[in-house]
């Protein structure tokens, strides 16, 4: 055998590639989205089930699950969310960086469930605002899996610039 070189061969002169700034920021956006597991019921069992070798949410760009708010960018609430535990989520929502995303997965966190008592929340959109709904009781890893390649459809058609350069002031408002 013939020791065969193979050289990078770019079809675009001077190696330039042309593109958006919004195609960029959000292909790296949605290919690296940092899950925080809010379990708070039975969904977070199925939500364990999600991350492991089987249904394997690594093949996503998902795998580095966050305990931290501070290094999360995607919230996923799994389960009940009671009046208690609402003030506390509301608050790990608020210390999330910007962007940041919610999955309510599973009938309570969507809808508060069965539960239809003064300690259930009605759904946890009513508290934060949530990107994607996961139906079940409990919904199955593939759902979780579905719910999670639709958010990141979503992130890619977001506008990602949009806050990067400030609105030049007006000459005449500023005198």
């Amino acid at each position: 055998m013939q020791n065969k070189t193979i050289a990078y061969d770019s079809k675009v002169e001077g190696e330039i590639i042309v593109t958006q700034a919004d195609a960029v920021i959000n292909w790296i956006r949605k290919h690296s989205v940092w899950p925080m597991p809010m379990g708070l019921a039975c969904c977070a069992i199925e939500l364990m089930a999600a991350g492991g070798a089987r249904f394997d949410i690594s093949r996503f760009g998902m795998e580095v699950m966050r305990f931290s708010p501070r290094q999360a960018d995607c919230m996923i609430v799994a389960g009940t969310v009671t009046y208690k535990m609402a003030e506390v989520v509301r608050r790990i929502y608020d210390q999330m960086a910007e962007p940041k995303w919610v999955v309510a997965m599973g009938a309570c966190a969507s809808t508060g469930g069965m539960y239809r008592s003064y300690a259930t929340l009605q759904g946890v959109d009513r508290i934060i605002p949530v990107d994607v709904y996961v139906s079940g009781c409990p919904p199955r890893p593939e759902a979780l899996l579905d719910a999670m390649i639709k958010l990141q459809d979503k992130i890619g058609r977001e506008s990602a610039v949009k806050n990067l350069f400030p609105q030049k002031a007006d000459s005449a408002k500023e005198i």
